[in-house]
């Protein structure tokens, strides 16, 4: 009987320490998880602050009889297709990802075309509201940047600690995956050309 008591008191041990490590383990990817489901919370609220924005921007420049059309007309249509584009903080996957990206890039791009048509009005260029609103969109821009910085940065936390060992065998077990990053837009490598 003593000679069957010490294995089974070994085997107790290991049992004991492999359930500890499994469920102390399971813990931390769910902790991780749901902070990162914060940050991409927070990048949704930012970028719904610069959707929100935009209608007032594109009803001030409306004001300018002459201002070209084709380019509110893209701003608008670029909003309605950023907006359309959900991510559910549960499948925060590098596609799904991709995907929102493009559509917020799209965006970025229809805007920063009409700020820069906008020189070319000295009188809008000049109106409170325009500069008011321009000044809140910049500074939205801003925030949207340290939301997506942050959300890279728990992103980055919660895969690293998903494939080391022996976290990456319990990860199998619970099904949890590694998470996406937000990443530059294609191009913005390059410097932009700057011609006086």
């Amino acid at each position: 009987m003593k000679k069957l008591l010490i294995p089974i008191l070994i085997l107790a041990v290991v049992g004991i320490f492999i359930y500890t490590k499994a469920v102390g383990t399971y813990n931390q990817f769910v902790q991780t998880e749901e902070q990162i489901n914060g940050q991409w919370a927070e990048v949704e609220t930012q970028y719904q602050r610069r959707a929100d924005l935009i209608p007032n921007l594109v009803n001030t420049v409306k004001g300018y009889a002459d201002f070209e059309q084709e380019t509110l007309t893209g701003v608008v249509e670029a909003r309605a297709k950023a907006t359309s584009v959900n991510v559910d903080a549960s499948n925060l996957t590098p596609d799904k990802l991709a995907q929102f990206q493009e559509a917020q890039d799209q965006l970025s791009g229809a805007l920063s075309r009409l700020l820069v048509t906008v020189e070319r009005y000295p009188d809008l260029k000049a109106n409170q509201n325009f500069l008011e609103l321009q000044a809140q969109l910049e500074g939205t821009e801003n925030r949207i940047a340290v939301a997506r910085r942050k959300f890279n940065e728990s992103v980055q936390a919660y895969n690293s600690n998903l494939r080391i060992f022996p976290n990456n065998i319990f990860a199998g077990w619970y099904d949890f995956e590694q998470k996406g990053y937000f990443e530059a837009a294609a191009g913005s490598e390059n410097a932009p050309s700057v011609q006086f």
